[in-house]
C-alpha cells in the first residue's frame, strides 16, 4: 500500500479545510473553487484525494505523519499478580450470602443483615484484583 493509498479521518479534513481557507483569503483561490474544493474535501478517504486538490497551490499544504508499514502487534494485556477467582465462584458466594442474609432476616429481624451482601460483594472485588 503506498502512502497516497491510506485513509484519513476527521482530523485531517478538519485541516485540510483549515489550509484552503488560507489560500482563499490569500488570493489564490476563488469563491467558487473554494467551495468546490471544499466540497471535495468532506467527500476524501485517502491522502491522494487531497493531495490532488492542493497539486496546484504552494505552500501551505497538508502534511501527515508517517505510518509504519508494519502491521502492530497486538498489546498484550498487563500481568496480574496473585490470584483471580473463578466467576462461578464469586457467583456461588454471592447467591450463598444472599441466601444466608435473607434467613438472618427472618431469625432476627434486623434489616441491618442485608449489608452483608454488599459487604460480600466489594470483599470479593478486591480479593479478585489482588
Amino acid at each position: 500500500m503506498s502512502e497516497r493509498d491510506i485513509r484519513i479521518g476527521d482530523a485531517e479534513r478538519e485541516h485540510a479545510l483549515e489550509l484552503l481557507g488560507t489560500h482563499l483569503g490569500e488570493g489564490r483561490l476563488s469563491v467558487d473553487e473554494y467551495g468546490e474544493r471544499s466540497a471535495r474535501v468532506t467527500t476524501s478517504k485517502t491522502r491522494g484525494e487531497l493531495y490532488e486538490l492542493f497539486g496546484d497551490l504552494p505552500a501551505p499544504r497538508p502534511l501527515f505523519a508517517q505510518v509504519d508499514p508494519r502491521p502492530m502487534a497486538s498489546p498484550q494485556a498487563p500481568a496480574r499478580r496473585g490470584f483471580q477467582l473463578d466467576p462461578r465462584i464469586n457467583t456461588a458466594v454471592l447467591t450463598a450470602v444472599a441466601l444466608a442474609s435473607v434467613a438472618l432476616y427472618f431469625l432476627s429481624k434486623v434489616p441491618l443483615v442485608f449489608l452483608l451482601i454488599p459487604a460480600a460483594v466489594l470483599l470479593l472485588g478486591r480479593v479478585g484484583r489482588r
